[in-house]
């Protein structure tokens, strides 16, 4: 019935309000109304990222579910992984509306939210929640008007880090002012000592994620890959929206904020890419940006990805895109004579 319901709901859906419709599809997931067979798995598809062990690589990014107002459905979708957030200390409602617009003639999305969330209180409250089996992360962000940003993910590090299996240092959303510039090394350095520092104070250790933009240039791309290794973070999530425009066609192509979907396929999974080589496959990475098919997810395996994470394709396509892709890529890894996602990890380099 809710695969029915979905078909059903979907065209429904991008005929209204994109962020009302957005509301709605959460609503939807917390009555049942949606596809919920359970993680999709099999000894190919099984893996492990930072020392989790995940069903399946695919995970669903943050922004979907940024209070986990519905992180237990969630659970149930299909995926290997369910992050939730953007989450800040202090609650704030972001941007103006309109910030969500629909780019259909190119399969993308643009927003500005600017990190509109609840809080932290309110995440820990929905966190301590009863939920099913499975591995759930937590985007990290800092609010618009703090004065001590660093402080602002250190807060949130020692607070919520006991409730999540993982947890993604946000410094490269474009819709923050001046968040970006924590990517600069000195910067980024001294946030990423200050994060792990209040982990590793933890009763239970996490792995901490990074998540850049797609818009940094050769140098900026070989400094992150120093930091990370130089610090030892667990993950580096790449990638999260852009501000490019090119080549679109959509009537909302001149809306400001971070553009995502089909637009960001091909240079978030050249920043994938050049990462796996800057860091020698040392430092595991996730890809993010454009995923709407099994190739696509096989793509960024093959460019370095030893995860996945998908959003924008939801919105045209739904929640049953997450098995169709999972066993499309399952397909392909068996075509290839790969007998586990790992071992597909960064082919396209050898």
């Amino acid at each position: 019935m809710s695969a029915f319901l979905e078909r059903a709901g979907l065209p429904l859906l991008r005929r209204i309000d994109p962020e009302t419709a957005h509301g709605l599809a959460i609503r939807a997931l917390r009555l049942g109304l949606a596809p919920a067979p359970g993680p999709v798995t099999s000894p190919r598809l099984a893996t492990r990222l930072a020392g989790l062990k995940l069903a399946n690589p695919l995970g669903l990014a943050a922004g979907f579910d940024k209070n986990a107002e519905a992180l237990s459905p969630l659970l149930r979708a299909g995926f290997g992984f369910v992050e939730v957030g953007a989450v800040t200390p202090r609650p704030q409602p972001g941007n103006p509306r309109p910030r969500l617009f629909r780019l259909p003639q190119d399969a993308g999305v643009i927003n500005r939210f600017g990190f509109n969330n609840k809080g932290m209180e309110a995440m820990a409250q929905a966190l301590a929640a009863p939920r099913p089996a499975g591995i759930t992360g937590l985007n990290l962000g800092a609010n618009k008007d703090s004065e001590d940003r660093a402080a602002d993910y250190v807060a949130l590090m020692e607070r919520l880090g006991p409730l999540v299996d993982f947890a993604t240092v946000n410094i490269s959303s474009p819709n923050t002012e001046k968040l970006r510039d924590l990517q600069g090394p000195a910067a980024l350095r001294a946030l990423l000592e200050g994060v792990l520092t209040a982990r590793d104070a933890l009763p239970r250790r996490i792995p901490v994620f990074l998540k850049i933009a797609p818009d940094l240039d050769s140098p900026a791309l070989a400094e992150i890959a120093a930091t990370a290794r130089g610090t030892g973070i667990d993950a580096i999530v790449a990638t999260n929206t852009t501000l490019a425009r090119d080549g679109l066609t959509s009537a909302a192509r001149g809306e400001t904020g971070g553009l995502s979907g089909q637009p960001v396929f091909a240079r978030s999974t050249a920043v994938l890419s050049e990462l796996y080589r800057l860091t020698e496959g040392a430092v595991p990475l996730v890809g993010v940006g454009g995923i709407a098919s099994a190739e696509q997810a096989y793509a960024k395996i093959r460019a370095g990805a030893s995860a996945l994470q998908l959003y924008t394709a939801l919105a045209y396509r739904g929640l049953s895109l997450v098995p169709e892709i999972l066993h499309g890529l399952e397909a392909l890894l068996a075509r290839d004579g790969f007998a586990t996602v790992a071992d597909a990890v960064g082919a396209d380099h050898r």
